[in-house]
């Protein structure tokens, strides 16, 4: 059984920006598809970006020039570096993970979810 374990939020102010990283544990083989969704107060949860084992990335719209996903094959690990942070990027940050080599959908179809890291961002 997967464990995801986020680490690396917290708040800043608008402009700012944050690192969020997650590292995988318990899945034998190199490299599978990671990613990162998000869920504000009262909405739905979304995809923010995802990374296939080739390093492929896909990023929302809202996201795309400020966020940057990748992985650490070796390490098991994704890591999402937030740029420019705006007061909508405010919300707890999931990490998840797609035991396949290639990602299913607009960013994965997850097999499992991290616990969630708050990510706030002030005006």
């Amino acid at each position: 059984q997967v464990q995801l374990v986020e680490s690396g939020g917290g708040s800043v102010q608008t402009g700012g920006s944050l690192n969020l990283s997650c590292v995988a544990h318990g899945y034998p083989h190199a490299a599978f598809c990671m990613g990162w969704f998000r869920q504000a107060p009262g909405q739905e949860r979304e995809g923010v970006a995802g990374v296939d084992a080739e390093g492929s990335a896909t990023y929302a719209d809202s996201v795309k020039g400020r966020f940057t996903i990748f992985q650490d094959n070796d390490k098991n690990t994704v890591y999402l570096q937030m740029n420019t942070l705006k007061p909508e990027d405010t919300g707890m940050y999931f990490c998840a993970a797609e035991l396949s080599v290639s990602c299913s959908g607009a960013f994965l179809d997850p097999d499992a979810w991290g616990q969630g890291t708050q990510v706030t961002v002030s005006s």
